[in-house]
């Protein structure tokens, strides 16, 4: 399923802005509006493992890309922007088209 690295942090990036719009979206309202606490807490968790995975994900990357510093920083940063982990795909995508060539 997983040929690389790479891959695996395209799809864990899609994982990660998937949980925090199902966080902001539908686990929240359930706790402030309908008082549905459980909500929060279990795509909260959820959200924190893909967080702290992605960014694991992307210095292992990194290093085995050699990236430059700022394209690493820019994972970082799409990791903390609202859906940035969807909109730093893109260069991501690329990457792996070029790597996966023969």
């Amino acid at each position: 399923m997983l040929k690389n690295k790479l891959s695996a942090l395209r799809i864990i990036g899609f994982a990660e802005a998937a949980s925090w719009l199902l966080l902001l979206l539908i686990a929240m309202p359930l706790k402030y509006i309908w008082m549905k606490p459980l909500a929060v807490k279990i795509v909260g968790w959820i959200h924190g493992i893909l967080f702290i995975t992605y960014i694991t994900l992307a210095l292992l990357v990194a290093k085995e890309h050699k990236w430059k510093f700022s394209k690493l920083i820019n994972a970082f940063i799409s990791a903390f922007v609202p859906l940035g982990t969807y909109f730093f795909d893109s260069r991501l995508k690329k990457e792996q088209l070029e790597f996966n060539k023969p």
